[in-house]
């Protein structure tokens, strides 16, 4: 499915120009100087973005915590500014460094609590209630007071008290933080499975990319507070894929002055970077041209030296980020 743009009728989500400047003693910051996106309805989409992007203020404009200083946001065609009680309707949210539960309350008084402020009763959506439970693994936990709980499970708390307010636009930010590899990867496929069943639209923001490249499709980068980069994950992955290889091969007794050897390959890929250990070459080298690993292997034939490996390094969203945020900083990674 294409990316939607402002105006789609598939747009749940919108953001239009958005811009916002804090004003210290000393001095003002842009924390967001232009940023424009769309998110469709049903769909899950990671935010990504280095720390001081400006992920955090656009998140709480579209909350209502901030005010922008100027640009729109529509959730359901509803303008946040001039109708923020409607729109904030239609809105849950887990925010990392935030209170999202009440520690004194067990984890089940806390899911009636935040449903009931958006009008969702317990009594009725008791089986909904019972489904966040068994799905996000809490089943166990239900009468524990969440100052009682480890710091995985009040991050599930909390999650399980957002998607309790049934509202059709949730925002996750670092929803995995606190939690062990088994619950992250819990949490993971519940949040495919209730997208999935439910299709809300969710907007996902976190460091981890392991998590963003598991649930999402698509991803929204920003960076010095514009959007860079707005595009499917398998999209971008094409976009770095690149023919990186590392050869190891050994010092064998077939193998005759292994600095002519060096010398060769240097002079013929002036991209490979060589490394001599006392029994091997370690050889890594990236092609433009998918042919020429051919000749780097017609070459070491020549002299006759036994390949050990040969690995080909895999692009993943982490390096994809790296790459795009380097770029846009005007740094050479």
């Amino acid at each position: 499915m294409p990316n939607p743009r402002y105006g789609d009728s598939s747009c749940y989500l919108e953001v239009q120009g958005l811009r916002k400047t804090f004003i210290g003693r000393k001095r003002k910051v842009e924390a967001i100087k232009d940023i424009s996106f769309c998110v469709a309805q049903g769909e899950m989409i990671g935010f990504l973005g280095p720390n001081g992007a400006g992920k955090t203020t656009t998140i709480k404009s579209v909350l209502g915590l901030v005010r922008p200083d100027s640009g729109t946001i529509t959730v359901d065609g509803i303008d946040c500014a001039g109708n923020p009680r409607e729109a904030a309707k239609r809105m849950a949210a887990v925010l990392e460094g935030a209170r999202n539960t009440y520690w004194r309350l067990t984890v089940w008084e806390n899911m009636q609590f935040f449903a009931g402020i958006h009008g969702v009763c317990a009594a009725k959506d008791k089986e909904y209630f019972e489904y966040l439970l068994e799905t996000l693994r809490l089943q166990d936990k239900r009468n524990t007071e969440v100052r009682n709980l480890s710091s995985g499970y009040k991050q599930k708390t909390a999650v399980a008290c957002a998607l309790a307010k049934k509202t059709p636009l949730v925002f996750l930010d670092e929803p995995t933080l606190g939690l062990d590899v088994e619950s992250s990867y819990e949490l993971r496929a519940a949040l495919k499975r209730l997208q999935s069943e439910e299709q809300r639209t969710i907007v996902v923001s976190s460091h981890d990319m392991n998590v963003i490249q598991d649930v999402c499709n698509r991803v929204i980068i920003i960076s010095n507070g514009r959007v860079v980069a707005d595009d499917s994950i398998d999209d971008l992955l094409s976009l770095f894929r690149t023919r990186n290889y590392k050869i190891v091969v050994s010092k064998n007794a077939y193998m005759q002055h292994p600095e002519s050897l060096v010398t060769e390959i240097s002079q013929g890929f002036s991209q490979a970077d060589i490394n001599e250990t006392p029994d091997t070459v370690e050889i890594a080298v990236g092609f433009t041209n998918p042919f020429e690993i051919y000749d780097l292997i017609k070459t070491l034939s020549d002299f006759r030296v036994a390949i050990e490996s040969i690995t080909q390094e895999q692009v993943d969203l982490e390096k994809a980020f790296l790459e795009i945020v380097r770029r846009e900083n005007g740094v050479c990674g």
